[in-house]
């Protein structure tokens, strides 16, 4: 498979703070998680308590009739439904937090000088969103808690893909460093989460692992924001390119 380093960032100018930002609270809040782990047990979303209103406190044993697990649960907000939102900024190791910055790094920025920091700001959060209803939906009464930024990224590279489809991306393909198409790696991306989501929905309820189902709500939901966006927001400039424009210079000078 396709492995993104980087891509075309050429036609881009100036910082794209709001993604540094996202970037930045990722990290600061995987390491507070390293130093309280209560916190990842209370603060992750688990679609029981979004359901059914109730915070889950103490182990929780759950079994599928192959396997059982016992799933430690912490008090989380007082008002349980910000774990919707607090989840989105969390992550379950080293290699998952890797992984998802890896995409927001290479993806977030161009989508991002699109569309200006509010509007990018707005459909990553509305992205991440989605991505958790979609799981709740397919599991309202599951007690496994989730947590990631998956969804919302998954929102970013569908937005990428209405937007910048046929951007050059540089992927390690079998040890060699390729460049294709955004629509090849991307789409190759969002068809290995429907096979695999799909296989997961065929074994029946799980006890952990990838939420499929969020990615895919989480794509969806970037790619029709990108879509109705992009009629109504103006192609973004930022102060950089104006100031390089009034003095006459096609681009800034660093």
């Amino acid at each position: 498979m396709l492995f993104p380093i980087s891509d075309d960032d050429r036609d881009l100018s100036g910082p794209a703070l709001v993604t540094w930002a996202i970037f930045g609270a990722n990290v600061l809040v995987f390491i507070y998680q390293m130093m309280n782990p209560e916190f990842t047990n209370g603060w992750s979303v688990v679609p029981y308590e979004i359901t059914n209103g109730e915070d889950l406190v103490g182990p929780v044993v759950l079994s599928d009739g192959n396997q059982s697990v016992q799933i430690p649960h912490a008090a989380g907000p007082g008002l349980i439904f910000l774990t919707i939102l607090s989840a989105m900024f969390m992550h379950g190791g080293v290699a998952h937090i890797l992984g998802n910055l890896l995409y927001l790094w290479i993806f977030g920025d161009n989508v991002e000088h699109r569309f200006g920091a509010w509007t990018f700001l707005f459909l990553y959060l509305t992205s991440g969103v989605a991505a958790t209803v979609a799981q709740i939906l397919l599991e309202p009464d599951s007690m496994v808690p989730s947590l990631g930024a998956s969804g919302a990224i998954s929102g970013v590279l569908g937005a990428y893909l209405v937007l910048f489809p046929r951007n050059r991306v540089n992927a390690i393909f079998f040890f060699r460093v390729v460049s294709v198409p955004a629509i090849l790696v991307i789409g190759l991306w969002i068809a290995f989460q429907l096979i695999s989501g799909w296989g997961v929905l065929s074994a029946g309820p799980q006890l952990g692992g990838v939420a499929y189902g969020a990615h895919v709500g989480g794509f969806v939901a970037g790619a029709l924001c990108a879509l109705v966006l992009r009629g109504f927001v103006a192609e973004h400039e930022n102060v950089l390119t104006q100031v390089a424009r009034r003095d006459g210079r096609s681009r800034p000078m660093w």
